[in-house]
């Protein structure tokens, strides 16, 4: 239903970054769950690559499903001046990459034999238009999610540094 990406070259807080959006999609009840975490390092600078799936029950029948890349590359750590106080931050290049997938028959109960000929019959021609409606329910859903992600960063973005 959707692919999309936000990238980004700035100083930022990482864990401020990981724990909102995590944060924002567990209150939008979103069940998320991290099959990737891998962490490089050389000297002071680190590059990760984090995989996240969600998913999102809607009916019996369907469910949302995203899926979350994070790829940080040159992240090194910085202090920064923020109204006075110094902090701790990094700089690098973040990118975010989102892709969303509706999904039929999560449950696998029409996926055998003369149950398969019908679910291809239920759902082009029964249900097509409730098909329709929530694959652009979920990509107004993603586009809701990455415009707040976008929003939370451009925040962040107008401290002095």
């Amino acid at each position: 239903v959707f692919k999309g990406k936000i990238k980004q070259s700035a100083n930022f807080d990482f864990r401020g970054i990981y724990e909102f959006i995590y944060d924002y999609l567990s209150d939008e009840r979103w069940n998320l769950h991290e099959s990737l975490y891998k962490e490089k390092s050389q000297g002071d600078i680190k590059e990760l690559s984090i995989v996240w799936k969600g998913i999102k029950n809607i009916s019996d029948y369907f469910r949302f499903e995203i899926g979350i890349s994070f790829i940080i590359t040159g992240m090194k750590d910085v202090k920064v001046n923020i109204d006075g106080n110094e902090v701790k931050m990094q700089n690098g290049s973040i990118e975010i990459v989102f892709d969303a997938v509706l999904v039929k028959d999560y449950k696998n109960k029409w996926d055998n034999g003369f149950m398969k000929v019908l679910r291809e019959t239920y759902d082009d021609y029964i249900i097509k238009n409730r098909i329709e409606d929530y694959e652009v329910k979920l990509y107004e859903e993603i586009n809701e999610i990455i415009a707040t992600i976008k929003s939370f960063l451009a925040i962040e973005g107008q401290h002095s540094y």
